[in-house]
């Protein structure tokens, strides 16, 4: 433990603003003295106690609760106080000074209370929870996540993960590998031995399973990893092609300005949505068309932002007016714009306007994709009358993965499908060294030991310290 993880700490714990309650909290060793200099008296374990809340010259800061919790049996491991006032923003700061002032004051017996007591760094509460096996750092990171919630499907999910659901799986995965490892260890152990070790365990077999077990796991992070982090959706297409009236018609608000008008669109306009609980953040742009035909400097500038969010987008939706599908000129702007787009983004071409061009849009829908280029990604819409809007919806949901009811789904994050699939990678690995026999044990021991170590990084069992303050620092003060 780092020489930092010795100090006491203290933090406000509530948000910043007004309310009707706020926190002060403190970690460390010994804290029941600076509890009673702080109350005057002295505080029963996890009892809470009404009364002043003292000043130096002993009178009331405030009158609140006070609750004292003896290590171990606290959220970080440690002691922990907590200091409940009323929330306004200035009786929190004048309570979070005299925590701070009463600490470096001498105590009966003359040396101060707590010298060292300062002020937690962001997520420094859970990360000593961390440190003391409280949690584990998947469940550590769910209480961020937690906290971040844009929907109630990934609250669910993250209060799962907290309750440490998804680091049963991950356990249940690390004990197989162990098991596996042992064996494999044997052999290389007991080479003189005319018993086959691996052939009698039925490695193979394990391996096939773990391997099996480990997908199912890892389908479950990428959809809990959605959960959190949500699909990332861009609007395109040339002016007028319907992208504002469809960011409209998802939100079912007037988020956006619409007219006739080409490049009424100047920038990019963002908006949250909630599909079957995913969070899908739609973006819609300025409409796309060669930089010596925009009208001015301000749609030049338009456009190349739009271009900027074409290349961070999960999904692409690209946009075309059937009312201009028989269009020459149209169509190869279209196919200009098509060839820009970078190959690495899912494309779905949305033929719009489909109430005003009915013909154009039976046409479409009777062939691939009615122009003689083959099968592609498409759905026929109307923004105007929503008729098509819930086929996309459920495209979306199909491009981001999503084919599971969220109930039972983990809330995870990128870092754990990461490592999910450097594991399924080592077990492949493993898998192939196993068909090699005796000759390959070494490296089948060591594709084990990777794959086991990928695993741990998950619940921190075998994480670098580098990663924590990463995760960490991310967290608000106070937690």
């Amino acid at each position: 433990m780092l020489p930092r993880h010795q100090d006491p700490i203290a933090a406000i714990a509530t948000a910043p603003g007004r309310g009707a309650v706020g926190i002060v909290r403190l970690s460390g060793r010994s804290l029941q003295p600076l509890a009673q200099a702080l109350t005057g008296r002295s505080l029963k374990p996890r009892h809470a106690h009404y009364g002043p809340l003292l000043a130096a010259d002993a009178g009331a800061i405030d009158h609140g609760l006070a609750l004292y919790f003896p290590a171990p049996h606290s959220y970080t491991g440690e002691d922990v106080l907590e200091l409940q006032a009323h929330g306004g923003p200035i009786v929190l700061q004048l309570l979070l000074a005299r925590c701070l002032e009463a600490a470096a004051q001498p105590g009966p017996d003359g040396p101060p209370l707590l010298p060292h007591l300062r002020l937690a760094e962001p997520g420094e509460f859970t990360e000593r929870a961390f440190l003391n096996h409280k949690l584990d750092l998947a469940q550590a990171e769910a209480v961020a996540d937690l906290i971040d919630a844009s929907t109630e499907a990934a609250a669910r999910s993250a209060a799962r993960s907290l309750s440490g659901e998804f680091s049963r799986h991950i356990g249940e995965l690390r004990e197989q590998m162990i098991n596996l490892r042992m064996l494999v260890e044997a052999t290389l152990d007991f080479p003189e031995e005319e018993i086959d070790f691996l052939e009698r365990a039925d490695a193979r077999g394990r391996l096939q399973r773990l391997a099996a077990q480990l997908d199912r796991v890892l389908d479950s992070a990428r959809q809990g990893a959605l959960l959190r982090d949500g699909l990332r959706v861009v609007l395109a297409g040339q002016p007028n092609a319907g992208k504002s009236s469809l960011l409209n018609a998802l939100a079912g608000a007037e988020l956006a300005i619409v007219t006739p008008i080409p490049g009424t669109t100047r920038d990019r306009i963002g908006e949250t949505l909630q599909i079957e609980g995913v969070p899908v953040h739609v973006t819609d742009t300025a409409g796309l068309r060669e930089d010596h035909a925009a009208v001015d400097e301000v749609e030049r500038i338009g456009i190349s932002r739009s271009w900027e969010a074409i290349a961070q987008a999960d999904a692409v939706l690209l946009l075309h007016d059937l009312t201009r599908a028989e269009n020459a000129e149209y169509r190869a702007a279209d196919a200009a714009i098509e060839a820009q787009l970078p190959a690495a983004a899912h494309i779905v071409h949305v033929h719009n306007k489909a109430d005003a061009a009915p013909a154009a849009a039976q046409r479409l829908a009777e062939g691939p994709d009615g122009t003689g280029n083959g099968t592609c990604d498409q759905v026929i819409l109307s923004a105007r009358t929503h008729d098509g809007l819930d086929r996309l919806r459920r495209r979306l949901l199909e491009l981001a993965g999503w084919h599971a009811a969220p109930e039972g789904v983990c809330i995870a994050r990128e870092r754990h499908v990461q490592a999910l699939r450097r594991a399924r990678g080592h077990l492949d690995e493993a898998r192939q060294r196993a068909e090699l026999g005796d000759a390959a044990l070494e490296l089948l021991a060591e594709e084990l030991r990777l794959a086991h170590d990928a695993l741990g990084e998950i619940t921190g069992a075998c994480t670098p310290d580098d990663l924590l303050g990463v995760i960490f620092g991310r967290f608000c003060i106070g937690k």
